[in-house]
């Protein structure tokens, strides 16, 4: 029996459908989870049919399933995965449906497995999923992601705890992160957002041609595509409809230049990928590549994660959090990239958001390129601010204006 408030649970879901997916009436609503959250599922399709959905459809995966894959399948599973699944999910989206995906696994899930083995499926899924991301990445529909606190995820952050205690305490964690006290948390999410905008507009004001970051291990001069337009909080899908992606969320982000990226940077929190733990991530750029890269544990992942493919080595994402965000003080690692990019400014190895360059959804992969948008596989944020960086943002004539210092916005 876990110790998740169910009140809380409850009131998450209705700020996932009201506030994060914004589902509109007669609108299908396509949910991935993970078995251990039925809890959630059910409370969010209690509110979707309550907000006027059309078809609730959810799909599951599972701890279990997942392990004996690994530990039973032949050797070529590993380099398959069910494409025709994903284009089952990309028709639903072409027919209007929104979508929700919920987070809650246990992080380290495939820290015993066969890296190797991990790294190919892995690839095969995102080769494999490209129709269904298409339209995510593009925000051509509107989407949500939230948490729920599996048993595993809880136990990896509170350890010392039993698990139950440990599932009530990360639930606590997810509500407070989530902004989701007082008496009404959609009106927290609107100020919110009304706050993130006023970033935006000053941002997109300037127009900065770079952002330089200064700190201990970082000396990085971080070019901007063209056209790049910075974003935040809730914004419409191509759809017309406003949504929140991220519950929760601190950042704003846009595009950097794939080709302008020189210098070193260190990361400051780990990084939680594919059941590792990557930690003291330090690399150098060279005209946007990656030339140099090391880690004090995890390093093998790291390598093959730059490795996936030609845009896995440069980054399709640049996103500034102060360091008094929220879940920064609350002093927690999640290992989860949803709670821990929204603890410090990061950047995400891989591919670009369309929609982060003026007219870039409607521009072909090889146009976004031109424009010094990413093309990748992967999108793989981790942390790179702390109270120690300081930010300049560098306009087209050279002005150099401070945007951040010590982590907080200047």
């Amino acid at each position: 029996m876990t110790m998740i408030d169910p009140v809380k649970l409850d009131r998450l879901a209705e700020v996932a459908v009201r506030t994060g997916v914004n589902l509109q009436k007669g609108q299908d609503l396509v949910i991935t989870a993970p078995l251990s959250a039925i809890e959630l599922v059910r409370a969010i399709t209690v509110h979707a049919y309550k907000a006027g959905a059309g078809i609730v459809m959810p799909f599951f995966t599972d701890e279990a399933i997942t392990l004996a894959r690994y530990e039973h399948a032949e050797d070529a599973s590993f380099d398959r995965a069910p494409g025709w699944f994903y284009e089952g999910l990309a028709a639903a989206y072409k027919g209007g449906a929104a979508r929700m995906a919920i987070t809650g696994d246990d992080p380290m899930l495939l820290a015993d497995q066969d890296p190797a083995k991990v790294a190919r499926l892995s690839k095969a899924t995102s080769i494999a999923a490209k129709p269904a991301m298409a339209p995510i990445v593009g925000f051509e529909v509107n989407w949500n992601i939230v948490a729920f606190p599996g048993a595993g995820w809880a136990a990896r952050v509170f350890p010392d705890l039993p698990v139950e205690q440990a599932q009530g305490k990360l639930m606590d964690a997810i509500y407070t992160a989530s902004r989701l006290d007082g008496d009404d948390p959609v009106a927290n999410w609107a100020a919110h957002t009304t706050e993130l905008q006023k970033r935006v507009k000053w941002l997109n004001d300037h127009d900065f041609a770079a952002l330089k970051y200064t700190g201990p291990g970082t000396d990085l001069m971080l070019g901007l595509a063209d056209g790049h337009i910075w974003k935040g909080g809730a914004s419409p899908a191509l759809n017309g409809v406003v949504c929140q992606p991220n519950i929760p969320t601190e950042e704003v982000f846009t595009c950097p230049h794939a080709y302008k990226v020189d210098g070193v940077v260190s990361a400051t929190k780990p990084l939680a990928h594919q059941g590792n733990v990557i930690e003291n991530i330090k690399v150098r750029f060279e005209a946007g590549r990656i030339v140099e890269a090391t880690a004090t544990k995890g390093e093998a992942v790291l390598q093959a994660l730059l490795n996936t493919d030609d845009g896995a080595c440069r980054i399709g994402e640049v996103a500034l959090v102060p360091h008094s965000s929220p879940i920064s003080q609350s002093g927690t690692l999640f290992y989860n990239t949803l709670f821990d990019e929204n603890a410090s400014c990061h950047i995400a190895l891989g591919q670009c958001y369309a929609d982060t360059i003026e007219g870039g959804s409607e521009y072909s992969a090889e146009e976004l390129q031109q424009k010094g948008g990413n093309q990748s596989l992967i999108h793989v944020d981790w942390m790179m601010g702390s109270d120690a960086v300081d930010i300049d943002g560098i306009t087209k004539t050279g002005e150099v204006i401070p945007v951040m210092r010590k982590g907080e916005w200047a």
